[in-house]
């Protein structure tokens, strides 16, 4: 899987969104436009289309092993369930679980839950590993993060924070929610909740680049921990 197909998988994101909102449009639905992208669901199904071809072309993992949607559902710790986004198995072990999330717009009012979902998810999923409820053998756990490249995501927040003590230093100085999601993934891989993350700044407009601003974030970092995992996990 080459740095070139994930490209192009994150730029169909933007035309799955697209395709989304316009039929809902048509449909006559409440929620159309830009909301209406986002609770069509699936517009990450490239990514998840290149990773499936990843674990069946290049490690050799046969197509009824992988789980994806509402089959990629793994047992929790303080809860019954989470579904994951894509999920890997051989007989009784989970070998790798992946989640695909992104964010156009509303940032402000997302960037929390966003935060809280990806924190909380792990630590359940870590909890119900350590008790044995996924096999023997430690899993893989991944988080890619497509975030909108625009002025609202990149630019300094225009707000102070304003808590009841001294805000963590990374977080001074108004970032921008572009320079707080890469705080985010760069420490759920430092607390060991995620074996890789990726980041991804992602325009709307084709005639600019995608970047990948954390070189401990890239595409080619999550995809060589996943390969070097499942390597030394099966003895290759």
């Amino acid at each position: 899987m080459t740095n070139d197909q994930f490209e192009l998988a994150v730029r169909a994101f933007w035309e799955k969104r697209a395709e989304q909102a316009a039929r809902q449009v048509a449909e006559g639905r409440e929620d159309a436009g830009t909301r209406g992208s986002v609770t069509g669901g699936a517009h990450l199904d490239a990514l998840t289309t290149l990773f499936v071809k990843h674990f069946t072309d290049v490690l050799n993992y046969p197509r009824d092993s992988i789980y994806l949607g509402k089959r990629a559902e793994l047992p929790g710790y303080y809860r019954p369930t989470k579904q994951w986004d894509l999920v890997v198995k051989v007989g009784d072990q989970l070998v790798a679980a992946v989640e695909f999330k992104s964010q156009s717009g509303s940032f402000g009012n997302n960037f929390n839950n966003r935060t809280e979902e990806a924190i909380g998810s792990a630590i359940d999923t870590r909890r119900a590993i350590e008790q044995g409820l996924m096999g023997p053998a430690r899993p893989w756990l991944g988080y890619v993060f497509v975030l909108e490249d625009i002025d609202g995501s990149t630019k300094q927040a225009s707000r102070d924070f304003k808590p009841a003590f001294d805000v963590d230093p990374a977080f001074g100085g108004r970032p921008s929610y572009a320079e707080r999601y890469r705080h985010l993934c760069k420490r759920l891989l430092e607390d060991g909740l995620y074996d890789a993350a990726c980041f991804v700044l992602a325009p709307k407009d084709v005639e600019r680049p995608i970047s990948q601003p954390d070189d401990a974030l890239t595409f080619s970092r999550f995809i060589e921990s996943l390969t070097e995992h499942v390597k030394r996990e099966s003895g290759l």
